[in-house]
């Protein structure tokens, strides 16, 4: 046994699980250590809490790897939502508020949340209600697709809103 081996031994006996996942009981450290050389494993600790410790014999690389993998397939099953923005002015014309409110509908309809933000400028400061009646006729066009998640406040220059798409119940 090398040096490496000796410094693993802090422990005089274990619980030990051999390759096959049978409980081997609890037997010296010294002697799961061969067993698992003589197996070309890995002697893991798996609980060490407990008293004795529980130790796995096993091949930790494969397990390592399998362990990542399931990370991977995990990650690409997850759903990514992005919060997505659309801006609006007060005098916005009937053309463009048609096309931002498709947009805002686009969004939705992928599953994004949405922020609606309408920027005031100049003199427009001085009819902020106008703004607040906008964001009411946005949210009345999108009452079919979309919930709102934070009611429209007013912050600096700006009206902010956010939406999220309805849950459809099947």
């Amino acid at each position: 046994m090398g040096p490496r081996m000796n410094n693993m031994i802090r422990v005089p006996e274990i619980r030990c699980i051999d390759e096959d996942g049978e409980a081997l009981g609890v037997i010296r450290t010294r002697d799961a250590l061969v067993r698992a050389h003589e197996a070309g494993l890995d002697l893991v600790e798996i609980n060490a809490t407990s008293k004795p410790p529980v130790c796995r014999i096993m091949d930790h690389g494969k397990f390592k790897y399998d362990q990542d993998k399931k990370k991977k397939e995990q990650k690409k099953r997850q759903i990514i939502v992005k919060l997505k923005e659309v801006k609006f002015h007060v005098n916005v014309g009937d053309h463009d508020y048609e096309t931002k409110l498709r947009h805002a509908q686009e969004f939705l309809a992928e599953g994004h949340r949405v922020k609606l933000s309408l920027m005031f400028r100049g003199r427009e400061n001085a009819h902020r209600e106008l703004g607040f009646e906008l964001m009411k006729r946005i949210v009345a066009d999108l009452a079919e697709v979309a919930v709102v998640e934070q009611a429209p406040r007013l912050q600096g220059r700006n009206i902010f809103m956010l939406v999220v798409p309805k849950k459809n119940k099947k």
